[in-house]
């Protein structure tokens, strides 16, 4: 099902399947390049940071997902010489994260996870209010279709000025004891999911087994953002040789920071 939102006066095409929502790169690009949004998703892609996520993304989500090839793109990124298109890139791997169509009104889609790392990339802002209209979207479909999309959202939304506290209370990261930091998670998506939520994706599946999607899916808006920034930090923390634990300790520090001053940031208030 095809649809468009505007961001920042571009008008953004998306592609909603059963399977994931997917989002125009394409279009997107025209934030920074009007004339070569081929130029920039390609200039996107060949480096490391996007590579990296991308075969994360597949990793977990594709089984036929051919992570030699992976490999050997993520040890070239970063050359003067290295070049990656998405045509490239879906071929050699298999992705199905990204899907390159032509035509009329062809280009380069993303899942929405992906896409959202694209406009990190291009501009927070621009993320931002990406995900703002992206969430609207998702909310009206699901008051004309009767869905529940996202029920404790759509419920704190209308209880927001009674239950302000309770919110802050219930969103704002909890600090992880000396043992939870010290402990290694199998994956660094865990170790997001740590850092932000307090818990890995596993244990909350646990906890909520009749929950529609993961743990990401349910979180709010304000999470989405401050899950963004952990993980261009934390990619940062491992350029830099930082030990795991160390960093699952500086990353709970800065999530807890980040949600206290969105939550009390004036301007995102007045977007709710």
């Amino acid at each position: 099902m095809a649809k468009k939102i505007t961001v920042e006066k571009f008008e953004i095409s998306l592609c909603l399947k059963e399977k994931g929502d997917y989002i125009s790169l394409t279009d997107m690009a025209r934030y920074r390049d009007v004339e070569r949004t081929n130029y920039i998703i390609q200039n996107w892609l060949r480096t490391r940071n996007a590579i990296e996520f991308c075969g994360l993304w597949e990793q977990m989500n594709n089984p036929d997902f051919k992570g030699i090839e992976f490999d050997a793109f993520k040890n070239e990124a970063g050359s003067n010489a290295f070049t990656l298109t998405p045509q490239k890139w879906i071929e050699t791997t298999n992705a199905i994260g990204l899907i390159s169509k032509s035509g009329r009104y062809g280009g380069t889609f993303a899942h929405k996870d992906i896409a959202f790392e694209f406009a990190t990339w291009l501009s927070p802002s621009f993320k931002f209010f990406l995900i703002k209209e992206f969430q609207r979207l998702k909310d009206e479909e699901s008051s004309r279709l009767k869905l529940d999309w996202n029920l404790q959202r759509t419920l704190s939304k209308i209880n927001y000025q009674i239950h302000t506290d309770a919110i802050k209370q219930n969103l704002i990261p909890k600090e992880l004891s000396r043992y939870q930091i010290n402990f290694i998670y199998a994956t660094e998506a865990d170790l997001l999911n740590m850092a932000l939520f307090g818990t890995t994706a596993r244990e909350w599946r646990d906890v909520n087994p009749k929950a529609e999607g993961n743990i990401r899916d349910q979180a709010t808006i304000e999470q989405l953002v401050v899950l963004s920034n952990l993980e261009s930090i934390n990619a940062v923390l491992i350029h830099q040789g930082m030990p795991q634990n160390e960093r699952l300790g500086r990353l709970n520090t800065i999530a807890i920071t980040q949600m206290t001053t969105l939550l009390n940031s004036p301007s995102i208030k007045k977007l709710k």
